[in-house]
């Protein structure tokens, strides 16, 4: 059998069953052996590379949060005008509330470890200070802020509710918090790629 040192995706594998695991179970189901045995890795696997759950899943949130900022990353990052990236932030309203389940748990299991564990209350604050400044490229700090609180509120929202809700209100409400905003230079594509960070950092 593969050790740890043999097999340098064994860790990968871990972080990523967690996550599956934080999706059929909550946080709450998440145990070293339920994460072993969904890894297809030995018990002992565990404690050689982590310290502990909570460093594991500080990297598998860690690992989540990356995902969704690339996402934020990559739709804003294709816009080039002021008009292409109001669109771009009602994209990412819909793709984020478009019925992945997934996202929908991971992000609402990580708010309810962070309302009550200052570490992964740093976590988010990282994801939404790299939210931000993807927001930034296009938009001015305040109204990227805006943008940002608009962009959770609404995928929560639609994500949950039983009646649609129409591209056109989300565009409608994205207009009304730019309407006013200072117009900032068009960074174009290659402007904005050479000040992303890489995912994970």
């Amino acid at each position: 059998m593969a050790t740890g040192r043999t097999d340098p995706e064994r860790r990968d594998r871990i972080i990523d069953a967690a996550l599956d695991l934080i999706v059929d179970e909550g946080v709450a189901g998440v145990s070293h052996r339920k994460v072993a045995a969904r890894a297809g890795v030995p018990l002992g696997s565990m404690t050689y590379h982590f310290s502990g759950m909570d460093e594991l899943l500080h990297e598998a949130f860690t690992r989540f949060s990356g995902t969704i900022v690339a996402v934020f990353e990559e739709r804003l990052g294709a816009a080039n005008t002021p008009d292409e990236a109001r669109e771009a932030v009602a994209d990412l309203v819909h793709h984020l509330s478009g019925g992945n389940q997934r996202e929908l748990i991971l992000t609402h299991e990580l708010y309810t470890l962070a309302a009550r564990r200052p570490a992964y209350r740093e976590l988010t604050r990282t994801w939404m200070g790299r939210s931000r400044r993807a927001l930034e490229w296009h938009f001015d700090p305040a109204t990227a802020r805006q943008l940002d609180a608009l962009i959770e509120g609404l995928s929560i929202h639609r994500a949950l509710e039983t009646e649609p809700h129409e591209r056109a209100l989300t565009v409608d409400a994205i207009a009304r918090i730019t309407a006013s905003a200072p117009e900032r230079p068009d960074p174009g594509p290659a402007a904005t790629s050479r000040s992303r960070p890489e995912v994970g950092k």
